[in-house]
């Protein structure tokens, strides 16, 4: 479940906020001034999302280093191909 709070009501609640994360698996929105700023997720779930972003990051590097020598319209045009032909294979309707 996703809390949103403010900053004041945040520091006010840090406790029960933790207790929420810790031990119901929650995360917690922080706004201020009604703008989100933060969030408190579970250790692990941070540890997900930081192997995910390094692999992410790792993968656009390998993409980089493939298209290093392709001019950048046509590596464009590549890309937007790509993702027209995975559109329209996801916009096929499955047989039954």
């Amino acid at each position: 479940m996703i809390t949103e709070t403010s900053a004041v009501t945040f520091r006010q609640n840090l406790g029960e906020m933790l207790n929420r994360v810790q031990y119901r698996q929650d995360s917690v929105i922080i706004n201020k001034d009604g703008k989100p700023v933060a969030a408190l997720i579970d250790a692990r779930l941070f540890e997900r999302i930081r192997r995910m972003q390094d692999r992410f990051e790792a993968l656009c590097q390998r993409i980089e280093a493939g298209y290093s020598s392709v001019p950048e319209p046509q590596g464009m045009e590549e890309i937007e191909a790509a993702v027209q032909l995975e559109r329209q294979i996801n916009a096929k309707p499955a047989n039954p």
